[in-house]
């Protein structure tokens, strides 16, 4: 646990010393979600905002989380970091680990920041209670990006090779999680292949919950999918991360 707590700190130390970086993961989905207001107030009277605006606060959140850390991993590595980390004695465990704690902070604070935004923006009324749960089911969502950030970081060797998993992950997200449509207008073979998305799981839950006199019981089964999520994808970046180039 000291390595893993070394690692975090050292992370959260590049994090401050990088304003564009942090720049980047917190302003960016603010102005995104500012413009998606601009657009929806185009949208005829009765427009649907509610069913739109939380889902894609939770999809910018998923991406930037996703895409920046898997980077910032690849970074890591292309200066040969990790490499002086098990020649020190580090196990991967510990590695994978600290740098899962170090962007934990960052994955947070995108959260309440786009979630607040978002209700803030469109003027959403929700209890207390449906608002911490869509700021879980959220953050939830932001820590299995930081897995799969994780996860896809151990396949490239050079930032440019991350590239080619962002359409990989992003489009099936955008178009066969329910983001846009309703799962059930898809065909069947898209319907399950966009269960397998943990953006999937994470707009099941806000549709539920956004509507008036939901339970936990109708979204416990999404959460514990992803929560599952998180952990299968932090298990297989342990499995695979290298220990030498």
């Amino acid at each position: 646990m000291r390595h893993t707590f070394a690692i975090a700190r050292r992370v959260v130390k590049q994090l401050l010393r990088n304003p564009r970086f942090l720049a980047l993961s917190v302003a960016a989905p603010l102005v995104i979600v500012y413009l998606l207001k601009l657009f929806f107030d185009t949208m005829p009277e009765g427009f649907d905002v509610a069913r739109y605006a939380v889902p894609v606060a939770a999809f910018l959140v998923h991406f930037l989380a996703f895409i920046l850390c898997a980077i910032a991993l690849v970074q890591e590595r292309t200066a040969g970091t990790m490499e002086r980390m098990f020649i020190n004695g580090f196990r991967r465990v510990e590695v994978i680990g600290g740098y899962v704690l170090g962007f934990l902070g960052l994955a947070t604070f995108q959260a309440v920041a786009a979630l607040a935004e978002a209700i803030w923006l469109f003027e959403l009324d929700y209890d207390g209670e449906t608002l911490i749960t869509l700021f879980v089911v959220v953050w939830l969502l932001a820590v299995a990006s930081v897995m799969l950030g994780i996860f896809v970081s151990t396949f490239a060797r050079r930032e440019a090779q991350v590239f080619p998993f962002i359409p990989l992950i992003t489009i099936p997200s955008v178009f066969l999680s329910g983001l846009l449509v309703d799962t059930d207008e898809l065909p069947r073979w898209a319907e399950w292949l966009g269960q397998a998305l943990p953006l999937f799981w994470a707009n099941d839950v806000i549709q539920e919950v956004i509507e008036a006199n939901w339970i936990f019981e109708d979204v416990w089964a999404s959460f514990a999918v992803l929560a599952g999520y998180g952990v299968a994808l932090l298990l297989l970046a342990s499995l695979t991360l290298r220990e030498t180039e």
